[in-house]
């Protein structure tokens, strides 16, 4: 697949803009600031319906204007889709081939993207908060019935959470409504549980072949999923369920205590091992990083796999953050296959070589401009 073109209205500091873009390369190029990560951002908003900068929607609207407007033209093996979303103070209007989807776990999935910045880096190193949100917002693209359970999930967490904490001051409560909201729970947690096992899994295979790549066969990979004791990927959904159940009941007390659930999905973590040690605590940077680049290219065949076409790769000012081995691997594992976009303040740290005829922007205040056509694209 691939976005033929693309059009902001109000988005970011743009007030309008129409872009037509290459189905290989896209470099934008400009100083910091302009808007070439707000360009990045249109598209990724374009495929998820939410930015990966910001959980408040309302920045993503231009200062003074009422509202902010995304249309693309995606082009898939077999038809195109004509995407569009309209944000304003009323809320998020989504549509598809112009009608607008009820629900947005209609409209995401259509258009699939892997974005990768500086800050993807941590991946590995972060917090367990950030490598959960990667399993989600990845998974959820390629499996709508993951992204309808954890919507389920963490809709009960906080209904249960709120009784919890009202439980916590009350030596009364009602224990029944406690063990509907705790079936209720575990029921849909054993759902995520089952998927994100499956995907983690799918994904070890692509990594550990990409890892061995990189590092020259000097380095082997192993992706573990960390969740509760006695909880494994060779266990039904229902049996998941009823290990969950035995569980919650067992620290009924001590999250009472707490006022919050302190157990499921919602705390686990990814491991990860090179050369059977643990990456995140005893690897080198190098390691943690030919790690993060090692996931985030598996992604790309793994979405393949799954969905039978290639995502849009967005590469947001990650180049320059990559030595020669590493840029000279990604590169060459995007040439001919996926439609990539990169941000760049300069040229001089990209390995121009390997792209092939990328199509080039430059990016100034807002202004796009296609030098190669030297018009201006958009005011």
């Amino acid at each position: 697949m691939y976005l033929e073109d693309i059009v902001l209205q109000n988005f970011r500091n743009y007030e309008s803009a129409e872009l037509s873009f290459s189905p290989s390369i896209n470099v934008l190029i400009g100083k910091n600031a302009q808007g070439k990560t707000n360009l990045i951002e249109s598209i990724y908003f374009l495929a998820m319906s939410r930015s990966h900068r910001t959980s408040k929607d309302r920045e993503l609207i231009r200062w003074e204007s009422e509202f902010a407007k995304v249309n693309g033209k995606l082009k898939k093996k077999s038809h195109s889709v004509p995407m569009e979303i309209i944000l304003s103070k009323r809320g998020k209007i989504a549509k598809l081939n112009h009608l607008e989807q009820k629900k947005l776990s209609n409209y995401i999935g259509q258009l699939n993207v892997i974005l990768f910045a500086p800050e993807d880096l941590s991946l590995v190193k972060g917090s367990p908060s950030i490598r959960r949100k990667f399993i989600d917002m990845e998974l959820g693209q390629m499996n709508k019935i993951y992204l309808y359970h954890l919507a389920q999930y963490q809709q009960i967490l906080k209904q249960r959470n709120q009784f919890l904490k009202q439980a916590k001051h009350s030596p009364k409560f009602d224990q029944i409504y406690l063990d509907v909201l705790t079936e209720q729970l575990a029921a849909e947690g054993a759902e995520v549980l089952f998927y994100r096992f499956k995907f983690v899994n799918q994904l070890n295979i692509w990594a550990q072949q990409v890892q061995i790549d990189i590092s020259n066969g000097k380095e082997q990979l192993e992706i573990t999923y960390k969740t509760l004791p006695d909880i494994t990927d060779e266990l039904s959904i229902e049996e998941i369920f009823n290990r969950l159940k035995e569980l919650y009941k067992s620290a009924q007390q001590q999250e009472i205590d707490q006022g919050t659930t302190t157990l499921g999905p919602h705390r686990d973590d990814l491991i990860f091992y090179v050369n059977d040690k643990n990456v995140q605590t005893y690897g080198s940077q190098g390691q943690q990083r030919t790690t993060a680049l090692s996931l985030k290219l598996a992604e790309i065949e793994l979405m393949n796999e799954i969905t039978g076409e290639y995502p849009i790769l967005l590469l947001d000012d990650v180049l320059s953050e990559l030595d020669d081995n590493r840029q000279t691997h990604l590169l060459n594992s995007i040439q001919n296959k996926v439609q990539t976009f990169i941000t760049t303040t300069s040229l001089d740290g990209v390995q121009m070589e390997l792209l092939n005829h990328p199509l080039i922007f430059y990016v100034d205040e807002g202004t796009i401009t296609d030098k190669e056509n030297e018009e201006e694209i958009n005011s």
